[in-house]
């Protein structure tokens, strides 16, 4: 059975960042699988690529359409915000990373991969959280 994946914002950054090769091509091995990116990644990317990278407004954004075409992608509205506040109180995520676990919740993912919570943890009996960088 295919697990169901999620991804946070640090796994499109190593694809775009390949001074790391290791990482690099972990991050483009979890591209292949199709995974799921909520809006909330998808704004952060962009933000780090215009920060990092000095790109323009454009480029960031052709980028980020060119790296998620693949992909699925999840809405963040006004229920997953109310989502993302419990699993924030509950677990003590930080703001954003609540939103992309409730994201990943609500498109019904086994695996969230992200090097930004505690690797292995299981969230709501049902999501996992794995650095696959580590």
């Amino acid at each position: 059975m295919n697990k169901k994946i999620a991804i946070d914002t640090n796994v499109l950054v190593y694809m775009r960042d390949n001074r790391e090769s290791r990482k690099f091509q972990i991050a483009m091995n979890i591209l292949d699988a199709a995974p799921v990116v909520c809006s909330q990644v998808a704004v952060e990317y962009m933000n780090v690529l215009k920060r990092l990278f000095k790109l323009t407004k454009q480029e960031c954004m052709e980028i980020c359409l060119c790296d998620t075409a693949i992909c699925e992608f999840h809405t963040v509205d006004y229920q997953t915000l109310k989502y993302a506040s419990d699993l924030m109180l509950r677990y003590d995520f930080q703001l954003f990373d609540s939103i992309v676990v409730a994201s990943a919740l609500e498109a019904n993912c086994d695996i969230l991969y992200s090097e930004d919570f505690q690797h292995n943890q299981l969230v709501k009996n049902r999501l996992r959280i794995i650095n696959p960088f580590i």
